[in-house]
């Protein structure tokens, strides 16, 4: 008789193990779905500042989902709006060479995303144009050079 109760009060204790694991387990789904949850709140907010003309508020943002995301979806995305934003002709602060360095980070971190081809075809249109920046200068003290020599040609003149 003394063995079913000892086998009785075994099944309760193993059912209360079982019930708290399934309850720690349900709380770390739950956190994940909260995070998750908050991340697209940051990336909807994002845009909406982004449509806005709040450049900064945007970058916020978007830097909030890369610190909880760095390496991971949606981490990809985040990277993608920081990009577009350096390169937004609307932003004061825009830098060409910052939009390009998180297009590449994209492009290196998450190969398999879809905006990393999206991000191939911005890396591609912000290095030809850093290229043409580069022509231009070279151009232009090639001007300059020209002139100092016509203005010395017409002193001796």
């Amino acid at each position: 008789m003394g063995r079913k109760r000892n086998r009785t009060w075994k099944y309760f204790y193993l059912s209360i193990a079982c019930m708290i694991l399934i309850s720690l387990a349900g709380c770390a789904t739950l956190k994940k779905m909260e995070a998750e949850r908050e991340t697209r709140e940051y990336l909807i907010t994002a845009r909406k500042l982004l449509d806005q003309g709040d450049y900064e508020g945007s970058l916020k943002e978007n830097q909030k989902v890369l610190s909880l995301y760095d390496n991971v979806p949606p981490g990809d995305e985040a990277l993608f709006n920081t990009g577009l934003i350096y390169a937004h002709y609307g932003y004061p602060k825009r830098d060409y060479q910052k939009s390009l360095d998180h297009f590449e980070r994209l492009v290196k971190a998450f190969p398999q995303s879809p905006l990393a081809r999206q991000a191939k075809i911005w890396i591609g249109i912000l290095q030809e144009k850093k290229k043409s920046k580069q022509e231009n200068e070279r151009l232009k003290k090639e001007i300059e050079e020209l002139n100092k020599t016509i203005k010395k040609s017409n002193k001796w003149t």
